[in-house]
């Protein structure tokens, strides 16, 4: 007789190997629940709307090469994000006032308006397993932790 595989927990592991089980997890979950929803409602996956999130809160246009930083996509992936969201007319590439060689990009009047349809269908897709369940203090200590992790980014040596 086989003995019944059992299911690892909390106590199982140390302490940081859970939080960073943790964090996949969660970003894993989270992100394909959004893409689902976001693909669903508004033919948009979360790649698209990632970089859409990045325009829509930029008050001018973006470099290009800005958004390959910022986003957690290559700059390859954020090439053919753009390209892909110009061809559906969302965004708009326009030669750079500052530097003759690259370009910014912006989203057009329809691509503000997919956006605050699609962030409200992120928002909704959120809530029930995410901000209707953490408080404040929660979301406050969330972002702390995003901080300091991304802080370091590019300042320790990959492996």
């Amino acid at each position: 007789m086989t003995p019944k595989a059992k299911k690892l927990t909390q106590a199982d592991m140390p302490e940081a190997d859970f939080a960073f089980y943790g964090l996949v997890w969660a970003g894993t979950t989270l992100t394909e629940r959004v893409d689902r929803a976001l693909t669903k409602a508004h033919d948009l996956p979360v790649s698209w709307f990632e970089v859409m999130l990045w325009l829509a809160t930029s008050p001018e246009p973006v470099p290009a090469s800005v958004l390959g930083n910022s986003t957690m996509l290559s700059r390859s992936q954020v090439s053919r994000v753009v390209d892909a969201l110009q061809g559906r007319g969302l965004v708009a590439r326009t030669p750079s006032a500052r530097d003759a060689r690259s370009v910014e990009v912006s989203l057009t009047e329809e691509g503000r308006r997919v956006f605050a349809e699609a962030d409200a269908t992120r928002r909704e897709a959120l809530a029930p397993v995410f901000t209707d369940l953490l408080d404040a203090q929660d979301l406050a200590a969330l972002g702390a932790v995003w901080r300091k992790l991304k802080a370091v980014k590019g300042k320790v040596a990959a492996p």
